[in-house]
């Protein structure tokens, strides 16, 4: 029963990653500046824990590229699919290992941000590199900080009441 459960919320999360871009999808810099494909994965990897959060967050960037045309798949929704990945996976991760008291939400997703971005660049500067595009070390600081200020402020505000209000209902189990 509890796989079901996960299995549920990862195709929630799922759906969501396909859909809440298209919200800003009129405006593709509101889009890039506000993440949305980022929070259900975020929010998977604490509901569901890390194996169903690194699975949505793989899945949910090539699956868009390919039913949507967006992001495009090479190199934006492949370096996408590792990053998201390393973000469910690490928001499973450290929520379920780290102490279980309301400010360890931020610590868990403020430790997935920070490890999924790291994991973005290393596979954005490979993909980059072997099509022959400049990746430099300005170009990630812009690209997973600076530009993406708004989206992390976002997650920072809405993710963490989310999850603590899901584990004070009992929905998420760690």
């Amino acid at each position: 029963m509890k796989n079901t459960k996960k299995l549920v919320t990862s195709g929630v999360c799922l759906a969501l990653a396909l859909i809440l871009p298209m919200i800003t999808g009129q405006i593709p810099s509101i889009g890039n500046l506000l993440l949305p494909m980022h929070l259900p994965v975020l929010v998977c990897g604490f509901v569901a824990g890390p194996f169903y959060g690194l699975l949505t967050g793989l899945i949910a960037p090539i699956l868009r590229s390919l039913l949507f045309g967006m992001p495009p798949l090479m190199p934006t929704a492949v370096a996408m699919a590792f990053e998201l990945a390393a973000y469910g996976f690490l928001t499973g991760l450290l929520y379920r290992k780290l102490p279980a008291k309301p400010v360890y939400a931020y610590v868990s997703l403020i430790g997935a941000m920070l490890g999924g971005r790291a994991v973005w660049g290393v596979v954005a500067f490979v993909l980059n590199s072997l099509l022959g595009n400049p990746f430099t070390l300005a170009i990630f600081m812009a690209s997973a900080f600076t530009n993406a200020i708004p989206g992390i402020l976002l997650q920072l505000i809405i993710i963490p009441p989310i999850v603590i209000a899901l584990k004070k209902t009992g929905l998420i189990e760690t």
